[in-house]
């Protein structure tokens, strides 16, 4: 026992949720579960759950994550008594709670409860109002911008730690430095954007399913609200732009934290740019146990937690092929590319498209990470040569200043070096670099 290298998604409340999102990938797994008569977790589900995770992991602290779904649908109460479990099987361990959700029932009460709790909170939302309104949209169709900003001013209002979640679809990624800047205005100092890539089949797999994996060979063609690559890549370089001049050590996004880990040699702490997956499952709220919050199909189920153990079903090796595949999968294409050492394929979800060779596993964002990274090449090269030196990567934002404010320029080495040391960059910052 005691395997701390693996992360559950828990879904207590499976794929019900209160909005009707036109993108939401998960709406349609209500389908795995025609008998489904609650869709709460069971009590005994729960707590097997919070006790075989706690004991899964041999590390001072344990991290669990709470999705859905929308999550505070099913309450108060029921989070408080999952913090009463958690307490009770902790056996001196620290415990970490994320949540994440709609913040359309976000009130002062969740908010106190999460704050007392020491909850973080993750809101999800896709920028200014007809940004965010254009797919996030309740039952009745009708707009949620107003009812998510009155349950983030209730989280303000009391305190209560969160960070934001923005999708990027072909609606707002047309707007970057909007979405950026309305985020960081709205008390955003840790942003999450996800890009949006589904595909529709021309009918409904035999399991009811109608957005399918990058395995499915029928007839499918990419959503109309699926961001398109060259958005995608557009999108990112203009919020790099704005945040590596004004807001390195300010404002925190989670892909340009991912990126300097990569560029200082560090794993990826991001699963979709490390060499191999497999270590991020998502749990049902019936107790199953799947490969990957995106690979919820019945291909991908491991098993039951009331029938055989997290940890060994987490140790399968359908989970450990499962794992492997990413990096065995991936096409010559990509084993040859400059920036492998930073995409490595990114998440096996998005590959569906076949490389110029015509092999398949190529993936739909390809041209989108090849435009940033190669982008912000220079900076991360920078910020990395910083933490070797011991000082703040934030420099970088006088090392920009000092070049006129272009992020692309390439110093040569025998110039004097941007940050203003008076020694040539060959014998500063281009030495770590």
């Amino acid at each position: 026992m005691g395997n701390s290298n693996f992360h559950v998604m828990a879904k207590p409340i499976g794929p019900i949720c209160n909005l009707d999102c036109k993108y939401c990938f998960y709406l349609e797994k209500e389908v795995l579960y025609p008998q489904a008569s609650k869709w709460a977790m069971r009590d005994e589900v729960l707590e097997s759950y919070i006790r075989q995770y706690i004991e899964a992991h041999a590390s001072p602290s344990v991290h669990f994550a709470w999705q859905g779904g929308e999550p505070t649908l099913l309450g108060v109460e029921y989070f408080q008594k999952i913090a009463a479990l958690q307490a009770k099987y902790s056996n001196g361990k620290r415990i970490e709670n994320a949540f994440q959700t709609n913040g359309v029932l976000l009130n002062d009460d969740w908010a106190r409860f999460l704050k007392e709790a020491g909850f973080l909170v993750g809101i999800s939302i896709d920028g200014l109002r007809e940004l965010h309104d254009a797919y996030r949209v309740d039952k009745g169709g009708q707009p949620t911008f107003d009812r998510v900003m009155r349950g983030m001013d209730a989280l303000k209002r009391n305190g209560t730690e969160f960070n934001t979640l923005t999708t990027v679809n072909r609606a707002n990624a047309k707007f970057p430095q909007e979405v950026y800047r309305f985020l960081k205005a709205n008390g955003s100092g840790y942003m999450q954007f996800i890009p949006i890539v589904e595909r529709i089949s021309s009918q409904a797999t035999a399991d009811g399913l109608v957005l399918v994996s990058p395995e499915f060979h029928g007839a499918a063609r990419v959503a109309p609200w699926s961001v398109e690559p060259d958005q995608f890549g557009q999108f990112l370089c203009t919020i790099f732009d704005d945040w590596v001049r004004h807001d390195v050590g300010k404002c925190f996004v989670q892909l340009f934290d991912v990126c300097l880990e990569i560029w200082s040699g560090l794993d990826a702490s991001l699963c979709v740019f490390r060499r191999t997956c497999g270590a991020a499952l998502a749990i049902e709220h019936s107790g199953d146990l799947y490969s990957c919050d995106h690979f919820v199909y019945p291909e991908n189920r491991l098993g039951n937690i009331m029938d055989s153990p997290l940890e060994s079903l987490v140790e399968s090796e359908q989970q450990r092929r499962f794992g492997r595949d990413k990096e065995s999968t991936l096409p010559k294409y990509c084993r040859e590319c400059d920036v492998r050492f930073a995409c490595n394929g990114e998440c096996p979800k998005h590959r569906f498209l076949t490389t110029p060779d015509g092999e398949p596993g190529l993936n739909y964002l390809c041209a989108a990470y090849k435009k940033f990274f190669h982008h912000i090449d220079p900076c991360m090269r920078f910020m990395a040569a910083e933490l070797v030196s011991a000082r703040p990567p934030a420099n970088v934002m006088k090392w920009i200043s000092a070049q006129g404010g272009g992020v692309t320029h390439k110093a040569r080495r025998n110039d004097p070096c941007a940050c203003g040391s008076g020694r040539k960059f060959k014998h500063c910052c281009g030495a770590s670099a």
